[in-house]
């Protein structure tokens, strides 16, 4: 069986801004100054945020150098540019700026600053948009939504109600039937994968991919509040005004910039990379990397990892669509604790409300 790396294209920039809820992250992980975290890279948004609690390590490991080139560039706007600037610079926030006369005065890596280089146009466009999944909502925001709902409607829908009165705005205003229609068909497996994500990650998906998003969608507009969703507002705005993730607001920025030496990114798989690494992880940030797994992998890798970390350690992680989960034979040989209960409340209150489900996994002792 081929493995993700080889069934799927990493040499673009798939992800320009992180869709999971670091807020949440945070929450389950309680990352400390005695902790060694271990992340997806990604776009580099929860990386960061694990930084704000000044751990003594944050690894960040991601198979595509695009996506570590976005982290590498992430960190030097959080280094030599003010918060104002940063939003402005990364295109989520309205301002006046020469995004490229800006970023020629950045002190890259060499070979961060020839990638963006020749990819010069998506500086110019604000580099935190031009990901394929954000070019996927885009394509939603423009030329979807206005056929179902118009500008008017949509701000309605970001204005904060009790949930009695989002339930009721959803059912009679917001849920119509080309609502119903154009998300099953914007949201179904075949355009998903084409368009925003890659048909391979579907590979192990079972049953509707638009109904089970659109279940969870149905949260977000009425269990959850809106209005308070950064997640939300971008997709339906492309930007942000007041309402941001956790590594883009004001009161973040001071915290993630005093420990930005202890944030290292890595080109390279997690197996790879845990494998090679000469040291105790103690907590890790996993997103939804099971989700291209089969069930043996996601048990060999949870191997790899229990190896190299000891009790007290957490896991992290995100199903979307595939149901992943550390098997009861590993769980039984490294004691392995999981709380259904506090998982699915973790999930009841994830504002990135694609997911089905949510795992924290605490780690008591080996045998």
């Amino acid at each position: 069986m081929k493995k993700i790396e080889e069934r799927a294209g990493f040499d673009i920039v798939r992800y320009s801004q992180v869709w999971e809820d670091a807020d949440l992250l945070l929450k389950a992980l309680d990352i400390n100054k005695n902790d060694t975290v271990l992340s997806i890279a990604s776009a580099g948004d929860n990386a960061f945020a694990l930084l704000s609690r000044s751990p003594k390590a944050v690894y960040a490991v991601d198979l595509s150098f695009p996506q570590i080139a976005c982290c590498e560039l992430r960190k030097v706007m959080y280094k030599e540019l003010s918060y104002q600037e940063h939003l402005v610079f990364g295109g989520v926030c309205a301002g006046d700026m020469d995004r490229e006369e800006v970023f020629h005065s950045l002190t890259l890596p060499a070979d961060v600053k020839n990638y963006w280089s020749t990819n010069i146009d998506s500086i110019r466009k604000g580099f935190m948009t031009i990901g394929k999944f954000e070019k996927y909502f885009a394509l939603f925001r423009n030329k979807v939504l206005p056929i179902v709902h118009n500008k008017k409607r949509i701000d309605e829908l970001l204005i904060s109600k009790s949930k009695d009165e989002r339930k009721t705005f959803y059912d009679k205003k917001w849920n119509n039937l080309r609502w119903k229609l154009l998300f099953r068909i914007f949201f179904s497996r075949f355009v998903m994968g084409r368009k925003g994500r890659d048909v391979e990650f579907f590979k192990y998906v079972e049953g509707s991919v638009s109904d089970r998003i659109l279940s969870r969608t149905v949260h977000a507009l009425t269990h959850l509040d809106p209005a308070e969703n950064p997640y939300l507002h971008f997709i339906l705005k492309g930007s942000y005004s007041n309402v941001l993730p956790f590594s883009l607001r004001e009161e973040n920025y001071e915290n993630i910039k005093q420990n930005l030496d202890n944030i290292y990114f890595n080109e390279a798989s997690i197996q790879d990379f845990i494998t090679g690494f000469d040291g105790n992880l103690t907590a890790f940030n996993l997103s939804d990397i099971f989700e291209y797994m089969t069930e043996t992998e996601t048990d060999e890798l949870y191997s790899v990892m229990l190896e190299k970390t000891g009790p007290g350690a957490r896991f992290a992680y995100w199903n979307m669509l595939a149901p992943r989960k550390c098997s009861d034979e590993i769980s039984k040989k490294y004691n392995v604790y999981t709380n259904e209960e506090q998982n699915a409340n973790f999930l009841a209150e994830d504002k990135a409300f694609f997911y089905s489900k949510f795992y924290l996994i605490l780690l008591t002792e080996h045998e």
